[in-house]
């Protein structure tokens, strides 16, 4: 289970070689298409990639700071820097090949 990102751990929880956030808000009819892709990004790459979420509802701030603008959007940290955004459904596959390319240039 991806880990709930507030303020107050937001550095500590990116502060990993690659970590993945996922934007969402509970209104949000994609995100809750997205989730269960989500969920398998994290069962298929836990071992490489960081996994959490984030609750825009009351992280207005927080999701600015990083442009997210439409939901769901998945912020890609690397190191503790916040290197791409992407925003959108996508499906298990793509999401896979997606992550599969960031740990390739890591």
């Amino acid at each position: 289970m991806s880990v709930k990102i507030t303020r107050n751990n937001l550095s500590a929880e990116t502060d990993n070689k690659i970590t993945v956030i996922d934007f969402w808000a509970p209104w949000c009819n994609p995100c809750k298409m997205m989730e269960p892709v989500m969920n398998k990004m994290e069962e298929q790459f836990s071992e490489d990639i960081h996994f959490g979420q984030i609750n825009v509802d009351g992280n207005e701030d927080i999701a600015e700071s990083y442009k997210v603008m439409g939901l769901p959007s998945i912020v890609l940290f690397k190191n503790g820097k916040a290197v791409e955004k992407v925003t959108g459904l996508y499906s298990s596959e793509k999401m896979a090949h997606y992550l599969n390319r960031k740990l390739d240039e890591v």
